[in-house]
Formats: C-alpha cells, structure tokens, sequence
C-alpha cells in the first residue's frame, strides 16, 4: 500500500467529501480562531493557511513592514513570521485529525516550503505552470527551476507524519474560459512533475466550469488518465467551486456552491474547496467560511457517486491524451518538456498574457454554457467540427466571463435542480 501522508490519509478516511476554505489571516491569533472555528464545524473538513500577497511575490519587506505598522494583510506571512512562531500558532490542533494544508500562489515557491517544513505543516498545493503563467511576469524558465527545487525539498522531507502532500492547480488556469481537455492535460501534467522529483502523495484540481456534462466528463477523463499516467503515487480529485465572476446575489452564490458540491459527489471526487456567499464583494468572515462548508456538505449529501453519463468524457480524454503527449515528446525530463511546449505553442492558455504564453488560443461559451475552442492556435488539437476561427470582440469576451454571475443573480432555482437526476 502506498503512504499517503497525513493530509491525504486524513480525506481518504472521511465517510463522504471532505470540504474546505481557504482562510488566510495576517494576525496569529486570527488565524488560530479561524482554524479553530473550521475544526469544529460539524463537517468533514481539513485546514488551510492561505498566505499573502507580499510573500506570494517575494516582497518580504513589505511584508515586514506591515507587521510592524500593525496593517492587516490579505493573508498569513508565513516567512515573516518564521517556521517557529507558525508551529506555536498550530500547537493546539492535532494534524493526525485535523491536517493544514498552507496555500500560498507563489511562482518561486522554495523559501515558502522552508519555512512550512519548519513549521510542520506537509500539505500544500500549485505548480510550476499554474502558478506561474496566471498571476504574474516570473519567466515560465525561472518558475520550473525553482519549483524543481522545491519539490526535491518536499519529496526529501522524511518526517513520522508520511510524505509531503502536494495538489496541482493545474486544473484551475485562470478560473475559467479554458477548455477542460487543457484543464485536464496541465493537471496531469502537473502531477507528473511533481512524481519526477520525489514526490509521492499529490492530488489534481479541476475548477467548475459553465456546463455541468462538461464537467462531469472532465472528472471523468482525468481519474482515467491520473490511473494510466501516475504510476503507483498515492492521488485523489479536488474540484474548486466557480473561480470566475461570481453571483452578487446571497441565493445566486449559495446556489452556484451547492452545485460544485453535488458534482463533486456526484463525481466521486474526494475533496472540494468552497466558496463563500460574499466573495463578489469583499474577503469572507470565518462565519462566512463555516456556513459555506456547512451547505456544501448538505447538498453533497443529497448526491450518490453514480454511473454518470460520461458522453463528454471520451472526447476530453481524447484531447488530454494528444496534448500530454506532445508535451512529453519535447524532452524526457518534464521540466524541459513543459517550457518547450509552450514555447511552440503546443500548450496555449486561452486569454492568458504571459510573455511565455503563446496567445494564440481561443474559447468561446455558447448560449447552453457549453465551452468550445474557438481558436487552437499551434496545439494539435482543432475545434469541434473543423479548423475554425471564431473571433472573440472584447463585449462578447466580456459577456461570457459574467456568464454564470449573470444565470445564477437571474435563475438560481433552475440551478438547484439541475443536478437532480444524482439526488437520492
């Protein structure tokens, strides 16, 4: 039997899906009351420590800086703090029962795992595409390197506790307008990076998009995909509810959760992170973070793991398999591969500005909510029904991106049953 780890171990033994918010304080104590509140829930659910913007970029002085002025962060600074000052703030909560995973957005992540082994924290997530290309101008060369490094840190680490745990948000690129074969293909990818330097316990992300059998199909593809490339590591499925615009409305976004939820179960996916009613607007309350738990957990439970109709799936699979590949016969090292692929533009993030990005690709969202390629660019992969390219104006760009706030503020109900065929 392979090791999990911990945090791993800790979502394989939960009766049903476990939940999880993404809380980050900068005050110790805050933080500590927030871990507190989540632990004691009710719900299936782990801890997250989610870090600053400062120490994400590598600003530390700033990070310093605020601390000293007493001004609130929108994060926890972990390197400011030190691994010591984080272990006390977690002294109280037992990880063999209630694992932290720290999330953290950083291109150039080794500093960051530093301190987070010190601080016995062993869960964390990211990846040298996904978290790079999406959130800054760190060279695409810089982020590989660095996060190879970083992962031989995690992979070495030989602690009571198992191996490191590590979750690939490749399958999250910017949130949406991305096809979900490329979702699929760059988790994998992903992963098996993170294999190739040491580590053995990782899980693969899939955020929700706008069209339910898509998704179903995606989750699909990519648990098939994860059994043929992932060797014998240790993995699971986490879905992230709608990381777009998201409903202003209290019963658009309790709707659009309650949804992410039941494709989670239905799915048989193991791990889910929410969102709250007030993310249009400002950063959640932790009472905000526990009611969003307490209603995924309820309509998760309104859902079996069922012999869901996987139509969509073959044809995502298809395209997964065609774009790893073509990444993987770039060179034998994933590092190399990965920079190669998308310098010919054999991997292109719709929408994506990054120097290293190609540009190229487009995707569109039809009136059903289905996500279609527009444009492919240099992937050798073509849009359904042909070699088309669609032009995508900056209204119509716009129109799409408020595609699900615009459903769920007008027509939440209709989204509450759209699942229906899963319930019990």
């Amino acid at each position: 039997m392979v090791t999990q780890g911990r945090f791993a171990e800790r979502v394989a033994a939960h009766r049903g899906l476990t939940v999880q918010a993404r809380m980050g304080f900068s005050q110790p104590e805050m933080m500590r009351v927030g871990l507190r509140a989540v632990r004691d829930s009710g719900v299936d659910t782990v801890g997250t420590i989610t870090l600053d913007s400062f120490t994400r970029t590598g600003d530390l002085r700033r990070a310093r800086e605020a601390l000293m002025r007493g001004t609130s962060l929108n994060g926890f600074p972990l390197v400011a703090y030190g691994g010591r000052r984080t272990r006390d703030l977690l002294a109280e909560f037992d990880q063999q029962t209630f694992p932290v995973q720290l999330r953290h957005g950083s291109a150039l992540p080794s500093r960051i795992f530093t301190q987070m082994l010190a601080a016995g924290i062993t869960a964390t997530e990211g990846g040298p595409v996904s978290y790079c290309l999406p959130y800054g101008r760190t060279p695409l060369r810089d982020a590989v390197a660095d996060w190879s490094r970083a992962c031989e840190l995690l992979g070495a680490y030989d602690g009571d506790d198992g191996p490191v745990h590590l979750e690939t948000f490749g399958g999250c690129m910017l949130g949406q307008l991305c096809p979900p074969g490329l979702l699929v293909a760059l988790a994998i990818l992903e992963a098996m990076f993170f294999i190739e330097h040491g580590v053995r316990s990782v899980s693969l992300s899939y955020a929700q998009q706008s069209c339910w059998g898509q998704d179903v199909g995606a989750v699909w593809a990519l648990r098939r995909l994860a059994r043929e490339r992932l060797g014998d590591a240790a993995w699971h499925i986490v879905i992230y509810t709608w990381m777009g615009v998201y409903p202003r409305s209290r019963s658009g976004a309790m709707a659009l959760l309650g949804e992410s939820a039941r494709l989670a179960a239905a799915t048989g996916s193991e791990r889910l992170i929410v969102k709250t009613a007030s993310e249009a607007v400002r950063i959640p309350t932790i009472a905000e973070n526990v009611a969003a738990l307490r209603h995924a957990t309820a309509a998760a439970e309104t859902v079996s793991p069922a012999q869901v109709d996987t139509a969509d799936g073959h044809d995502i699979y298809e395209e997964a398999c065609t774009l790893v590949d073509a990444v993987l016969e770039q060179h034998r090292r994933l590092g190399p591969a990965l920079i190669g692929a998308f310098r010919r533009g054999l991997l292109d993030v719709p929408y994506c500005l990054h120097p290293d990005n190609a540009q190229r690709a487009r995707a569109v969202i039809d009136d059903t909510g289905r996500l279609h390629w527009a444009s492919t660019g240099a992937m050798p992969i073509r849009p359904a029904g042909g070699t088309g390219r669609t032009p995508v104006t900056a209204d119509r760009l716009l129109f799409m991106l408020q595609h699900k706030q615009r459903r769920n503020d007008h027509n939440s109900d209709a989204l509450n049953h759209q699942s229906k065929g899963f319930t019990r």
